[in-house]
């Protein structure tokens, strides 16, 4: 998962914030038309890359794109975003805010039926939600509930799993409202991620059959899943909404080498793959073999330090190193011989289409490549506790995802800015690596480790709250470092409640100067959002957040 007059400008285009989803009509995708490409079917299954899942199908466990793009297809929510990253009405016929933002009163429409025949109603919301944020239930977004009121009781050692959120109430079948801890401007936006959609009732009687068999409420439906091998969805002839599916199903593909799967493009035994080996950056827009693109895009690397990490803990040694760290990277010599220049160096904590994003913060410049000034800074970290002769920085990856020879220069750069053992430690496949991170392996071993950030909704918000955040540390988010820093909640919290996009950028802004001095991860760059598809598929283009829009794709 993953990435304005109100909170982001891609809301006001249609209507002001409290108005945004109260009686602001839905728009279909931004490619759709009335027919698919003249030759083209509407029944062909489309074959696109992906990855293993690191966990179940369930929406409310998955924070990594193997099951988030699956599921993004699988699961319709209150409101969606176009392909332009505008949110509009989905499920939603509703969503209207008191005065001060502490409580909205939802109103879903009628005739959604989930895929095994139920209705969805309000309950299937607030249960579904209340699952998600209860500790006993262990979910990895819970954290993404807590701006509502109860959030903290069930973080309680001991909670009954099926207790409720106390701050949401259902009206009637069609009504339910919540109430909030804190005024929030984004919480009409948040509810657009992939943990805020509704589940069937079955869903409760066997959560692990669930996982491996979803019954859905999207444009498609659940068919079949081969274990490290390919998830395959069909069209939902009962779907409600207003995407148009254009093709019969998609095929996800769960590849463990990038470059397999580009050979198979190019010999279209794969329709669509969403990123490019590294091994084919600098040939694959002139490749006559497929259809290639390249524009900017949402997706951020890192590298996260994990706070416990030794000699990187968050104290002035740990600081300090983790600036030289930093500024040791050459980003732009990577991008240029290693990425073939489809990607833009950081210089914030935010992606440059998302309202918000700076290239002038002020303590910015430890996103600069300065050796001189590295070897400085780590010398002062020296002089607090040395680094000893046979310490190595070693920074994990995972294989499947065509990082080798990006790790590789990042070591090859720090070795020589500052003179110590730096190297890339690969992981097999992302499934493993990604439970390594959620096991706090790598924290265990002393080892930093790749972070790659596909945003889950349009604001500044959804690039620092799940990573940043306190209430994220800990296995309940995506704060894989476990970074706290009380200055910086009390900004995030500030920034939700603005009533303007320049009030809370300004405010997130602030929380950035803050990670710019601690740097619990290591901004790298921002990627392209860049791919291949075969000859003869039609409709190949990318969403705001970087992923192929699957409901055009024909052939």
């Amino acid at each position: 998962m993953m990435r304005k007059t109100s909170l982001t400008a891609l809301t006001t285009s249609v209507c002001s914030l409290a108005l945004i989803l109260s009686g602001c009509g839905s728009s279909n995708n931004a490619n759709n038309d009335n027919n698919p490409q003249a030759g083209s079917t509407t029944d062909a299954i489309i074959s696109v890359f992906g990855s293993e899942p690191a966990k179940p199908l369930i929406p409310s466990n998955t924070n990594e794109v193997g099951g988030g793009n699956p599921l993004d297809m699988l699961f319709s929510k209150l409101v969606r975003f176009d392909d332009k990253g505008k949110p509009v009405n989905d499920i939603a016929k509703e969503i209207k805010p008191n005065a001060d933002m502490t409580k909205y009163t939802i109103t879903i429409k009628d005739g959604w039926k989930f895929t095994d025949g139920t209705p969805v109603t309000a309950s299937s919301f607030t249960k579904a939600w209340s699952w998600g944020a209860n500790a006993a239930n262990g979910q990895l977004s819970s954290s993404f509930f807590n701006p509502i009121k109860g959030f903290d009781d069930l973080q309680a050692s001991g909670v009954d799993p099926s207790a409720q959120l106390s701050g949401l109430k259902v009206l009637d079948d069609h009504t339910f409202t919540v109430e909030l801890n804190a005024p929030s401007s984004t919480f009409p936006i948040l509810v657009g991620y992939t943990s805020y959609a509704p589940l069937p009732e079955v869903f409760y009687k066997d959560t692990k059959a669930f996982g491996e068999k979803p019954v859905s409420v999207g444009p498609y439906k659940f068919k079949s899943w081969e274990h490290n091998k390919s998830i395959v969805l069909v069209k939902n002839p009962d779907y409600q909404g207003d995407i148009k599916v254009k093709n019969g199903g998609l095929e996800f593909r769960n590849y463990t080498d990038p470059t397999a799967a580009y050979a198979d493009v190019q010999s279209g035994n794969l329709d669509v793959m969403d990123t490019i080996p590294t091994s084919a950056l600098k040939t694959y827009m002139s490749d006559q073999s497929v259809q290639a693109k390249s524009e900017p895009g949402s997706v951020f690397q890192y590298i996260t330090i994990p706070s416990a990490m030794n000699h990187f803990k968050e104290d002035e040694e740990g600081r300090l190193r983790r600036q030289a760290i930093s500024m040791s990277i050459d980003r732009q010599k990577i991008i240029d011989k290693v990425l073939a220049g489809t990607a833009k160096p950081a210089t914030d904590f935010i992606a440059p289409p998302i309202p918000g994003y700076s290239a002038s913060l002020k303590g910015g410049d430890v996103l600069k490549y300065n050796p001189k000034k590295a070897k400085e800074l780590w010398t002062k970290a020296n002089a607090i506790s040395p680094w000893a002769p046979n310490d190595s920085f070693k920074m994990a990856y995972n294989s499947d995802g065509g990082h080798k020879d990006i790790y590789d220069a990042i070591a090859n750069s720090i070795k020589n800015s500052l003179g110590i053992d730096a190297a890339g430690s690969p992981i097999p496949t992302f499934s493993e690596f990604n439970g390594n991170i959620t096991r706090r392996t790598f924290a265990a071993n002393g080892m930093a480790f790749r972070t790659g950030w596909q945003p889950d909704y349009p604001s500044p918000e959804d690039y620092l709250k799940p990573k940043f955040a306190s209430s994220s540390a800990g296995g309940h988010g995506s704060n894989h470092g476990d970074y706290k820093n009380r200055q910086v909640d009390d900004l995030l919290n500030q920034a939700a409640a603005a009533k303007s996009t320049d009030a809370a950028n300004k405010v997130f802004q602030q929380a950035e100067e803050i990670l710019l001095k601690d740097l619990p991860t290591i901004p790298l760059y921002y990627a392209n959002s860049k791919g291949v598809a075969a000859k003869g598929i039609h409709g190949f283009a990318f969403t705001w957040k970087g992923t192929p829009v699957y409901p055009d794709l024909t052939k």
